[in-house]
């Protein structure tokens, strides 16, 4: 079920134009950025975007230009783990699974779950209780399971869905923003 609903959002997602999909995306972030969330974070945890996923990229430059703190995850497949590094324009990338780049972890500085104020929670469909399909690794609902601060997730009005089927694991996000602003908040 998760997989035909992951595949029929993506599917959708492509057929959107690339100037469509900037102009949401940009409606997004003003969004997002005038979210007391975003204002009072010190340090923003969020994934390096890729595809027709909602960029982070001017995120991170609005962050840094606001003096946050960023961060952004390397993920561990023996352990399934995450560990979320500091990000900054000097930071060692390196590009390991599925092409995705990554702060090296031997020479970056780890940032303890506990400091992180906000976390970007990536996905490819939400529904209206905050719960997302993701990319299907798991790392984000084992990373978030003992977490406290705020999860906000980035989609478009179209990667949204009436129900997703969660399990016990499953964790759900505190906020969902969209073009359309705010389309959920627990």
């Amino acid at each position: 079920m998760k997989k035909e609903l992951r595949l029929q959002t993506l599917a959708m997602l492509e057929q959107i134009s690339t100037e469509e999909f900037n102009r949401y995306a940009s409606l997004l972030h003003e969004h997002l950025l005038q979210l007391p969330s975003w204002k009072q974070a010190k340090t923003i945890a969020l994934t390096m975007s890729r595809g027709k996923e909602i960029p982070t990229m001017p995120l991170i430059e609005k962050a840094w230009q606001e003096g946050k703190t960023v961060c952004v995850p390397t993920c561990f497949p023996e352990t399934k783990e995450m560990t979320f590094y500091e990000y900054t324009p000097e930071t060692k990338m390196i590009s390991r699974y599925f092409g995705l780049t990554e702060p090296d972890p031997q020479v970056s500085a780890a940032v303890h779950k506990e400091e992180i104020d906000l976390i970007i929670v990536p996905g490819v469909c939400f529904d209206q209780q905050g719960y997302r399909i993701g990319f299907g690794g798991g790392y984000y609902d084992r990373y978030l399971a003992d977490y406290h601060g705020v999860t906000i997730a980035l989609c478009l009005s179209l990667q949204q869905i009436e129900y997703v089927p969660a399990e016990a694991h499953d964790i759900s996000v505190s906020m969902i923003v969209s073009e359309k602003g705010l389309l959920y908040q627990k």
